[in-house]
């Protein structure tokens, strides 16, 4: 479990009551909140379609909200573009499928942003991703093309795409869930080991052993909404909501 540093600079994730609604009267977040502190580490759980990926999609404008506020690092996201450009340079994600330019190497995905949107020189964007590279546990593939690897290589891959961005916020959609179950492992190893560096993180999976170890809190969600906040302790030995004890009862 990481080291939650001292709290009082404030939160690093501020999301409060944040709404969104389609056109057909569906709504996909009611009023959802939460805060999230640096070097902390989030997990958010629920059924499907109880609004998970949404509510961490508006963190960094890839799905715009209708209502409440969110504050990352101190900015309020606004529709202005050049705020939300500078969200989405402090805050990493990485999704449910790799999205990995086929045409790339390796090496080439991962330095590829660096040198487009940080203005690093080729030199050193890939001396950074051969270091991240090697730390995924992966830098023999470095020269490969992501069609090579295998999925849960590949995630990998994309984790290091993330980190070359040197974000101060990682979020992850459902990293493992497109994985084949021996894949699982590496990809989860790999994400534990940035919590233990201070990593904030806020991860929406269904990897229960994870959650249990490696998050300081819990969140359950249903229906858009925010039911639950705890301690991995209360939340799978002492739930108190009513929805979390039966979504908790199907999955264990």
């Amino acid at each position: 479990m990481s080291q939650i540093q001292d709290q009082t600079e404030g939160p690093i994730i501020i999301a409060e009551e944040v709404e969104k609604w389609y056109d057909n009267g569906f709504y996909a977040l009611r009023k959802a909140s939460l805060t999230v502190h640096k070097q902390e580490v989030v997990v958010i759980m629920g059924p499907s379609g109880s609004g998970k990926s949404t509510f961490i999609r508006t963190f960094n404008a890839l799905e715009p909200y209708q209502k409440g506020r969110i504050i990352i690092d101190g900015i309020k996201l606004s529709h202005d573009l050049r705020n939300i450009e500078t969200i989405r340079r402090e805050v990493g994600m990485v999704f449910q499928q790799f999205n990995l330019f086929p045409h790339l190497t390796v090496l080439n995905n991962v330095s590829l942003a660096p040198i487009w949107v940080r203005r690093w020189p080729k030199q050193k964007a890939e001396t950074v991703a051969m270091q991240l590279l090697e730390k995924v546990g992966i830098l023999e593939q470095a020269h490969k093309y992501p069609g090579q690897l295998s999925g849960g290589q590949q995630q990998r891959v994309a984790i290091a795409r993330a980190l070359a961005m040197q974000p101060k916020i990682m979020l992850f959609d459902e990293p493992t869930s497109a994985l084949d179950p021996e894949m699982v492992r590496e990809v989860l190893d790999t994400m534990r080991s940035l919590a233990q560096e201070g990593m904030t993180m806020v991860c929406v999976t269904h990897e229960v052993g994870f959650a249990r170890e490696v998050s300081d809190r819990v969140v359950f969600m249903d229906e858009g909404t925010v039911v639950e906040i705890a301690t991995p302790d209360e939340f799978f030995n002492h739930p108190k909501e009513e929805r979390t004890q039966k979504f908790l009862s199907q999955i264990l």
